[in-house]
């Protein structure tokens, strides 16, 4: 089963889409149109692909403002960064949902079924010793995500109060919260973290700032929870492909390059997250 973006990707906030959680691991997304490929194949410029005529990425869903679907079709900061890849390797975007753990291995790579992974992914030591990653495309934070009735506004008050902490599964925000001694309840999904805080599960969650930015656009997210602490850990996000992959990694380095230097980026970043940070320029 495929969907197709269109032109048009307004970001409206929250995500508006069904939830993909249960999505079969065998279940492609289709960004742009079918081009029909299958079998392995190259891209202009001799860059190996999977699926001939298609490049294929694996990520998670849902995670916006950098990967969701909406009205039927995924869209997102960074799935239209590789966009802009596919355009230059003259080939299709397809977005493959996959398990989220899968990520630090590399297994979907290794094994022939993506090009690449863009999932909100932090470029860590750990994860370099399984797959190759491009040059950061973006400086992340944490934050504290608290209901308002909790009385939390900061880790210290998790502590204090005897409050249940959350953190979607193995991400650096639950190895963040593992760090300062929490031993923060786990979800599969960041769709997941926010029902388990909006059904009192947990009190409060550690998960990335931009996620959090998009989740109080929401007018009723907003009168529920309140931002707590915004936590500074240095984080970069990095695309990943399978160690060796030269061509591709320098085709998605030159993207985000041209991509920064022609204004792309920031009409990009500004479109899907908000106001471009000076830093991130």
């Amino acid at each position: 089963m495929f969907w197709t973006a269109s032109g048009s990707r307004n970001h409206t906030g929250i995500r508006a889409r069904a939830t993909v959680g249960a999505v079969a691991a065998g279940m492609f997304l289709a960004v742009g149109c079918s081009s029909g490929g299958d079998g392995a194949g190259e891209a202009a410029g001799g860059v190996p692909v999977v699926h001939k005529g298609q490049l294929t990425t694996c990520t998670h869903l849902p995670y916006p403002p950098f990967q969701f679907e909406q009205n039927g079709k995924v869209v997102g900061f960074d799935v239209s960064l590789i966009d802009l890849v596919a355009k230059n390797l003259k080939v299709e975007q397809k977005v493959r949902d996959t398990p989220f753990e899968n990520f630090k291995t590399g297994a979907f790579l290794n094994s022939g079924e993506c090009d690449l992974a863009a999932a909100g992914m932090t470029i860590t030591a750990e994860r370099k010793k399984n797959v190759d990653f491009s040059v950061p495309y973006f400086d992340a934070t944490q934050a504290l995500l608290a209901s308002k009735k909790s009385g939390v506004k900061s880790l210290a008050d998790i502590k204090a109060k005897d409050k249940k902490l959350g953190a979607q599964a193995e991400t650096t925000g639950e190895s963040y919260a593992k760090d300062q001694g929490f031993d923060p309840v786990a979800f599969e999904s960041s769709d997941a973290v926010l029902n388990g805080l909006r059904t009192g599960q947990v009190d409060a969650v550690v998960i990335d700032y931009p996620v959090v930015q998009g989740w109080l656009k929401d007018k009723a997210n907003a009168a529920e929870f309140v931002l707590g602490d915004n936590i500074t850990t240095g984080e970069q996000y990095g695309i990943s492909v399978k160690k060796g992959n030269k061509k591709l990694l320098d085709a998605i380095n030159k993207a985000i390059s041209d991509a920064r230097a022609d204004g792309t980026y920031k009409k990009l970043y500004e479109q899907w997250i908000g106001p471009l940070p000076q830093a991130t320029s």
